[in-house]
């Protein structure tokens, strides 16, 4: 009996420990929730009524959606065989239209659009807001493509089989149902396909598992197994690359989102490309094919160091042969930042001090050979679209003060011409940019970029906006923002890009140093940052804001509650903020590459020390934060958001808290939307600072 007193005792102290350490806000995890979306729609209430009351929004919201609608706006093209593809939305196209003109009539600048998808029709006729992510084309006819489709703006698509020729999708074609994953032609009647093919054929981090060969004609499960993932796994995928002529039936295995395992499907089976886990092939040209590497590779006693970009003769390395070209070695200010290709040309965009050059690299002889592109300097250069039967493709220019400018040019003869711009949304001769570089608390220095009013007092007084993103080797590079210029600059602010490690201006090193236990840099340097830009009296504490979103999200908001004193404002978006169950929510788990594994408690143990939900404490002066989110976001949680607005009204903390219902990762999907989540912003942060 006191044995059963002991134990029952013992198991009711276990029990009630689990019951306090419960998390109480678990429920705003229930992303259609009753309870859960009547906390949204209240929240949304009290923000716009706030911010919309503030006597900038109405002025910021019209002119954003102006330029957002703007006829003025630069037409990419996507290029498929004879016809420049497009989607494009205004304000008589909210949802959009996808189109195409002949390449001639796009190149003479009275492109001969004809419609093939209206998706405001559409959307109308099947009661669903269906968003738009994309389409690939039957190569080399193009008279079929796969269109994704997502309802509502997140990453789960259906694809279905669309005829150009027609303007119409085929009846009884191929159709996927709604799953995160994807497909692509390998033939008029075959595809291949990774997608939900039924029970316990998805990963834990909600991606595919299985790739199979899909005939027309046949039941989607019946379509023929090629390959399967593990579970824990983040997951597989399939499509096609291209030498010329010759196709390729390329399979991803991704282990973590940082390594994988690279096949061909050759004569009905599988080979596994001898390649490093952390390299995956980023083109194919002359049967070479290119790798950027991540770590050093030795290879028969040569090391090839980190960063480097390599190709290696791809018939030879399907027969266990490794015969390697070095294409190009980085310094330690520069990294490569794009790989494509034309019908004969690689064309290589890299970034150096966080300025971009472009490159054109011929193969010839088995020898790489390089000419420098004469485009305009200090700004960045995009690669848009390249065409895979001729040597033209299209780059972009632009900088923080220069409007976007798109290029045709072609690569066999080294030459180009400005095929349009965007028109001057601001003045941006009143605005200076400046680089300067902080130093860390390990002593590293971080270059950061400051675009503000040729006549700005070193004061302390300016209302700055601090913006960074530190995380899964994304670069940040200068560019033009029409909306940022016209609402925040010509309001007398001062804009701030910070280039802090986490991401990928110094190539994979950069990255690699703000990994797992190391997170802690990315943050340190983001502070750093901002004593910098307090100590140069460029703004102060009372007069700073800082904004990120998603993984951004995730790093202001371990900055304002590491360092509630030097901040002002805070625009959280879409943001992870719960790390100890971030890997149990939708993509999650997909990110332990990045952040660690909360589960095994040796990773906890940092993971926990900046993890902002558990980092929150009472009785701190944090700064009045602005969260933003979607209820369609199937990549980031809206859990994330929802839970840390909760938890700090309940501690008492003023916030404001908004969630778009559509719109996906990206916050919004028409551009309505698009402006009021602009109007919302800087109508918070001029608020907050004036």
């Amino acid at each position: 009996m006191k044995n059963h007193l002991i134990f029952s005792m013992l198991f009711f102290s276990v029990c009630f420990s689990a019951i306090s350490q419960e998390d109480p806000y678990k429920w705003l995890e229930e992303v259609e929730g009753d309870r859960a979306l009547e906390f949204v729609k209240k929240q949304n209430k009290i923000t716009e009524e706030r911010l919309s009351g503030q006597k900038e929004y109405h002025d910021i919201f019209n002119k954003s959606l102006e330029i957002y609608n703007s006829p003025d706006r630069i037409i990419y093209p996507t290029i498929n065989g004879d016809f420049i593809y497009n989607f494009w939305q205004d304000k008589d196209h909210v949802r959009g239209i996808w189109r195409r003109a002949s390449k001639q009539s796009y190149i003479s600048g009275n492109p001969d659009w004809e419609v093939l998808l209206d998706l405001d029709k559409m959307s109308e006729e099947d009661k669903i807001q269906w968003v738009y992510k994309g389409a690939s084309g039957l190569h080399p006819t193009y008279d079929l493509f796969l269109v994704n489709l997502s309802k509502g703006g997140g990453d789960a698509v259906v694809i279905r089989e669309f005829d150009v020729t027609k303007k119409a999708f085929v009846d009884d074609g191929f159709l996927i149902e709604e799953s995160k994953g994807g497909a692509d032609f390998i033939d008029r009647n075959t595809l291949i396909v990774a997608t939900e093919f039924g029970e316990n054929s998805m990963t834990t981090s909600g991606y595919p598992r299985q790739v199979r060969m899909w005939k027309r004609g046949t039941p989607l499960q019946d379509a023929k197994l090629i390959y399967e993932a593990e579970e824990t796994d983040l997951g597989s995928f399939g499509g096609q690359i291209r030498d010329g002529s010759e196709s390729y039936t390329l399979i991803t295995k991704a282990i973590t989102i940082f390594s994988y395992h690279t096949y061909l499907w050759l004569n009905n089976k599988l080979v596994k490309l001898d390649i490093p886990e952390d390299a995956s092939i980023s083109g194919l040209l002359n049967n070479q094919a290119v790798l950027n590497l991540k770590s050093d590779w030795n290879v028969n006693g040569k090391t090839y160091a980190q960063g480097t970009l390599v190709s290696l003769d791809l018939k030879e390395l399907i027969n266990g042969q490794k015969k390697i070209q070095v294409i190009f070695e980085p310094d330690e200010q520069t990294s490569v930042q794009g790989v494509s290709s034309t019908k004969s040309k690689l064309l290589v965009n890299l970034l150096t001090n966080v300025k971009s050059e472009l490159y054109i690299y011929s193969f010839d002889n088995g020898k790489w050979a390089s000419e420098k592109v004469d485009a305009p300097d200090f700004g960045t250069i995009g690669l848009a679209a390249s065409d895979e039967l001729s040597d033209e493709y299209y780059f972009t220019f632009t900088n923080f003060l220069t409007p976007t400018t798109l290029f045709i040019a072609n690569a066999g003869d080294n030459t180009f011409e400005a095929f349009k711009s965007l028109p001057a949304y601001f003045d941006g001769s009143k605005y200076q940019v400046q680089q300067f570089q902080a130093k860390s608390k390990d002593g590293t220095m971080v270059p950061y970029f400051v675009v503000s009013s040729k006549s700005t007092k070193l004061d302390g007084k300016n209302p700055t906006l601090l913006y960074a993103y530190g995380g899964f080797e994304v670069s940040q590079v200068p560019n033009y923002s029409a909306t940022t210029g016209t609402a925040w600059l010509e309001n007398g602010g001062v804009y701030v890009l910070a280039n802090i490690r986490g991401g990928g201006e110094f190539g994979p090193k950069w990255h690699q140093a703000g990994l797992k236990e190391k997170r802690q840099n990315v943050y340190d340097d983001f502070h750093a940052v901002a004593e910098d830009l307090i100590s140069r009296k460029i703004t102060s504490n009372k007069n700073l804001a800082i904004y990120g979103g998603s993984n951004g999200g995730l790093l202001v908001g371990v900055a304002f509650t590491q360092r509630p004193d030097l901040y002002q404002a805070v625009v959280c978006a879409v943001p992870l903020l719960d790390m100890q169950r971030y890997n149990q929510l939708l993509a999650g788990a997909s990110w332990m590459g990045e952040y660690g594994d909360p589960d095994k408690p040796e990773e906890w143990a940092f993971i926990k020390k900046y993890s902002p939900y558990h980092n929150l404490k009472e009785g701190v002066a944090y700064p009045e934060v602005y969260f933003f989110t979607s209820t369609k976001d199937d990549r980031v949680h809206p859990g994330h958001a929802r839970k840390m607005a909760a938890k700090m009204m309940d501690m008492g903390y003023p916030v404001l808290y908004y969630e778009n219902m559509e719109g996906g990762h990206a916050g919004s999907s028409t551009n309505e939307q698009r402006a009021k989540s602009t109007a919302l912003m800087f109508s918070y942060l001029l608020m907050k600072l004036r």
